[in-house]
């Protein structure tokens, strides 16, 4: 088994992280590059963005037909990881959730003139994008088939009446990728429709408030009050739609683990500068301890683990594998992983890692995420409990 990136991709995560430690960690360091969430304001993306394109490192993840670098899966892993050593890493190569799926999902399935309306604009950095499918209760959480938002035809159009929740980015979306019912059938009743953020018959009913910082555009809540979408907009077959979450949540399942990876060591790194000259007594640094060196070790043997399921799983997509098991494992750890860091981080650190005066607090806002969102840790364990029961000794099997 050979674990090391081919040259071409080294050369670009090299690239990635190089351009990371150079331009985008010193404008993290300034908090008047901030916005009011938290998060990058968006003019300095834009000017970071800029750079960004002129060293041809844009949107590693969509084929370079449609405008991107073409990068497979691995690549994908080794080079979010770098990206996400800074808080605001992702966004400057338009890499970020939610865009960064739903550019995937489109560049896999949608049609070339849904391609040229809907995609293009998110993929050159002039627009965003949302995924519409999580409801409020009784609705859709983990489990697609529970959607209550239907959409029914009339003609050549759909009329579509429901609400949908936790919508990130919807606020400043201008394209969305909506999930809605469309028969009763248990298997087929779901379609995926795309529909403009200028649309009539739909709003945003509000932008939720959360307890860590927030991806720009938020976390919204949208009502659906008679949108009509003309069938030429709908993704796939009618049916399709539990098919286009199992396209589009699979691989941004993974793509959320490799920038949790890059967050996660970005904490330890903090911890490690620290430990390495904070006197614990006289004469005795906090990395001279026994018990500062074990929660190091720990936090850092799980961030392993979690890199080389990633990679395993981000092997598997390349491959044309779903990867359901492998993605919900890697989904586990990593989350588990990117918690276990930040925590020991702050621990470490001590008051220093629960002021801003480091990242580690906004991290660890982050990081409670990380075991919610595109499925919970408890339904991935469920997940790979009915593998197990399924394959027996298959479960595990070496790859062919």
């Amino acid at each position: 088994m050979d674990f090391s990136l081919p040259r071409e991709i080294e050369g670009f995560r090299a690239a990635v992280t190089a351009f990371v430690r150079d331009r985008v960690l010193p404008v993290e360091a300034d908090r008047a590059n901030w916005d009011e969430h938290e998060n990058i304001r968006e003019d300095v993306r834009d000017r970071l963005r800029a750079e960004v394109r002129a060293r041809g490192l844009w949107a590693p993840q969509v084929p370079k037909a449609l405008g991107g670098q073409g990068l497979p899966m691995i690549g994908l892993a080794a080079c979010y990881e770098a990206m996400n050593e800074s808080i605001f890493g992702p966004a400057c190569f338009n890499c970020a959730a939610p865009d960064d799926g739903n550019m995937q999902l489109l560049a896999k399935v949608a049609t070339p003139a849904q391609q040229e309306r809907f995609l293009a604009p998110v993929v050159a950095g002039r627009a965003r994008s949302a995924f519409a499918m999580t409801e409020p209760h009784p609705g859709s959480g983990s489990d697609p088939a529970m959607t209550l938002t239907t959409a029914q035809r009339r003609g050549d159009r759909w009329v579509v009446h429901g609400r949908k929740w936790f919508i990130t980015g919807a606020e400043g979306a201008q394209t969305f990728v909506l999930v809605a019912k469309t028969s009763e059938d248990p298997r087929k009743g779901l379609t995926a429709f795309l529909h403009h953020r200028d649309d009539p018959g739909w709003r945003i009913a509000r932008r939720i408030p959360i307890m860590g910082p927030e991806e720009h555009g938020g976390h919204c809540e949208l009502v659906y009050e008679g949108l009509e979408i003309p069938d030429e907009n709908r993704l796939m077959n009618v049916g399709d739609g539990l098919k286009v979450t199992q396209i589009r949540l699979g691989a941004a399942r993974l793509t959320h683990c490799m920038r949790w990876l890059g967050l996660a060591k970005r904490s330890l790194a903090i911890a490690l500068d620290y430990t390495d000259t904070r006197m614990a007594s006289v004469g005795r640094r906090l990395a001279d301890l026994d018990s500062v060196r074990g929660l190091l070790g720990e936090a850092a043997m799980q961030i392993e683990i979690g890199r080389l399921l990633t990679m395993r799983a981000a092997r598997k997509l390349d491959m044309g594998d779903f990867a359901r098991k492998e993605v919900s494992m890697a989904k586990v750890v990593v989350a588990d992983a990117l918690h276990k860091a930040v925590d020991t981080a702050i621990q470490l650190n001590g008051a220093r890692g629960y002021s801003q005066d480091t990242v580690l607090e906004w991290i660890y806002r982050y990081a409670r995420q990380a075991r919610l969102v595109d499925g919970a840790s408890e339904v991935h364990k469920a997940v790979l409990a009915r593998f197990l029961r399924e394959e027996r000794d298959g479960f595990w099997r070496w790859d062919e």
